[in-house]
């Protein structure tokens, strides 16, 4: 769940004079609600740190269907996949709301990772982190039941990314209905049935892409709940 202390992040898993370099070889970038940081199938030649806000991570597959595949905050970074491999970029990164973050060039970055004690193992952290992450989502996706896996999502999410509020409850990324729907594979009806019901429960407070869950531990009861 949540810790009090923030989660580690490649930001703030580099020293200070690691940050400066990449501070002094990048520029601040500022994105609107809604706007791409990157596309899927464009030629990488630059990652990003994000310092304020957050974003979704989808793919689109040729169904033109929209898949949410992830989200990023304060400290994450963007865009190193394509990098590392010189494929085209797997995936969208779009900004849930007004969004801050350091635009690193492709050259820039890759002489950081070379030149700095820093920059390749945080890389390979980073990396590995978001694999354990991805595995963990797929062993406790709430199992077949889309209920559940809404529960599991929401409390993958304020263990990943919550932040706890001075009365208890832990506010998760700002994700619109239709986007926790694209995230388990339901319809967006689904969704607004289960919040409703949870709230009617005390289990979560939602607001216009606000999602606070009140009771994490009643709701984590709801992971293997069938669907009504």
């Amino acid at each position: 769940m949540a810790e009090d202390s923030p989660r580690p992040t490649f930001w703030t898993s580099l020293d200070e004079p690691s940050r400066l370099v990449l501070l002094r070889g990048g520029r601040h970038r500022r994105f609107r609600a809604g706007e791409h940081l990157c596309r899927q199938g464009e030629e990488p030649d630059h990652v990003l740190v994000i310092r304020e806000g957050w974003a979704k991570v989808s793919v689109t597959g040729e169904d033109g269907r929209e898949v949410v595949v992830a989200v990023r905050g304060p400290g994450d970074l963007i865009g190193e996949a394509g990098l590392i491999t010189g494929a085209p970029r797997s995936a969208t990164v779009t900004a849930l709301h007004a969004l801050q973050a350091l635009s690193v060039p492709r050259v820039r970055f890759t002489a950081f990772l070379h030149d700095d004690p820093d920059g390749w193992p945080t890389l390979s952290s980073t990396v590995a982190l978001r694999l354990a992450q991805s595995d963990h989502r797929f062993a406790a996706g709430g199992g077949t039941h889309l209920s559940g896996r809404l529960a599991a999502f929401l409390l993958r999410q304020a263990a990943d990314n919550g932040r706890r509020l001075p009365d208890g409850g832990v506010l998760i990324p700002p994700l619109s209905q239709s986007e926790l729907g694209s995230c388990i594979d339901a319809s967006r009806e689904t969704v607004a049935r289960a919040l409703r019901d949870w709230r009617a429960l005390g289990l979560v407070e939602t607001g216009w892409r606000r999602t606070i869950l009140r009771n994490p531990a009643a709701l984590h009861t709801h992971t293997t709940t069938p669907d009504r």
